[in-house]
């Protein structure tokens, strides 16, 4: 019986089994209400286009447009950002990749990654020069930390950063960039000689119109197309001495921040795996084989039901670490845990979506084959599954077992 209506059994909605909706506040269903809205008139007429071309052509309209609606850094507190929730931080996400990972990816970067970092590490002077204008959409930023032969050890990066009177010159290169060609700011992370010998991981604020400082677009993608990816290359790259982080040293500034992108893919990729679901589910109720639509044959209603338990089981999860985020409780170990568990799910709904979908889950007409190949990069960027696993496995046992 329904407690707030006796008599009456609540209604099923297929898009949330379990009810999850019920544990939302009016305000958290606000932030995805508003954020679907800007989706369905900006984004989702156009994307399928932009991914077709491989290219993001609208992306400083874009930004600008999502910086007035207060998501980028909507998770911070001051310097104009929002100051939300983790958890509507999160439906954002979710709302945003279900119409494209590649959109997801530009507001994860300027929030979690370039304004995370400037936020939590660097000095009251950069926080004031960047911030407000990155969180309103005028300024892009980016963040190199990946190397086109250090990926999943950061640790071994080249990029390096020598002293030069008062200045600091960087030299070296990142690769797989998101936002980096039409960036304005750079946050770049590279080696320093130490005070006693050795070296450090230091971190940089980079104004990308520095001499020396390049983006080359990288092109011939097949996966995340409607989404700008670049090199970085610096070459001589002078800097004065307030472009440092003032205190932050080693791998504790990234991975911080690394992990504050993470947080967001737990929910975005269950966005990609919304849509893909949805379109399946309309599609077998329309799809007509054997004088009767396709969803009425067992094996295709055990693939939907499968699809649809891991979507809701996914989606408490994520929302279980948001409320742990929310009250500054929740450890990296568990955003690996998330990450893991719904990223490698979403894409396993979305290639299933694929098959019910037939040679039409290959077309651009529907989303299924789009948000499939966007997963495929999704599934290894902030952190391959295998070094997720072996996060997942140290805190199991003790043991690391990365070498």
């Amino acid at each position: 019986m329904n407690a707030k209506h006796p008599g009456r059994k609540p209604s099923l909605d297929p898009l949330d089994l379990v009810g999850i909706d019920d544990v939302l506040s009016d305000e958290e269903k606000a932030v995805r209400a508003s954020v679907r809205q800007l989706c369905d008139k900006s984004i989702d007429p156009h994307v399928a286009e932009w991914f077709e071309s491989g290219e993001l052509p609208v992306a400083r309209e874009l930004a600008k447009e999502l910086g007035d609606l207060g998501l980028l850094g909507m998770h911070l507190q001051g310097y104009g950002c929002a100051g939300m929730s983790a958890v509507d931080y999160g439906l954002a996400c979710l709302e945003l990749e279900a119409s494209d990972s590649g959109i997801r990816s530009l507001v994860s970067v300027q929030g979690s990654l370039a304004m995370f970092a400037i936020h939590r590490w660097g000095s009251e002077e950069q926080k004031q020069e960047w911030l407000p204008r990155m969180a309103a959409g005028d300024a892009i930023g980016c963040f190199g930390l990946t190397e086109p032969d250090y990926g999943s050890d950061p640790g071994s990066m080249r990029t390096h950063a020598r002293r030069d009177g008062d200045d600091w010159v960087l030299d070296g290169a990142k690769m797989w960039i998101t936002n980096g060609s039409i960036a304005d700011v750079a946050v770049v992370w590279a080696k320093v000689d130490g005070d006693e010998g050795g070296s450090e991981i230091r971190g940089f604020v980079v104004p990308t119109d520095t001499p020396g400082f390049s983006a080359p677009l990288i092109k011939h993608k097949m996966s995340l197309r409607a989404s700008v990816s670049s090199e970085l290359v610096l070459d001589g790259v002078r800097l004065p001495q307030s472009a440092i982080f003032p205190e932050v040293r080693g791998l504790k500034g990234p991975l911080s921040c690394l992990n504050e992108a993470r947080y967001g893919i737990i929910w975005g990729s269950l966005g990609a795996a919304r849509s893909s679901f949805e379109a399946a589910l309309a599609y077998s109720k329309e799809r007509v084989q054997f004088d009767k639509p396709i969803g009425a044959f067992q094996l295709t209603q055990s693939k939907l039901a499968q699809m649809s338990t891991e979507l809701n089981l996914g989606a408490l999860l994520a929302l279980h670490l948001g409320r742990r985020k929310d009250a500054g409780t929740l450890l990296p170990q568990q955003v690996s845990v998330g990450k893991l568990n719904n990223v490698t799910k979403a894409l396993e709904i979305c290639r299933t979506a694929r098959t019910i979908l037939g040679a039409n889950g290959i077309s651009l007409e529907y989303p299924v084959i789009r948000h499939m190949n966007n997963l495929e990069s999704v599934l290894t960027y902030e952190g391959t599954p295998e070094m997720h696993t072996l996060v997942v496995g140290q805190a199991l046992t003790g043991e690391s077992a990365f070498r």
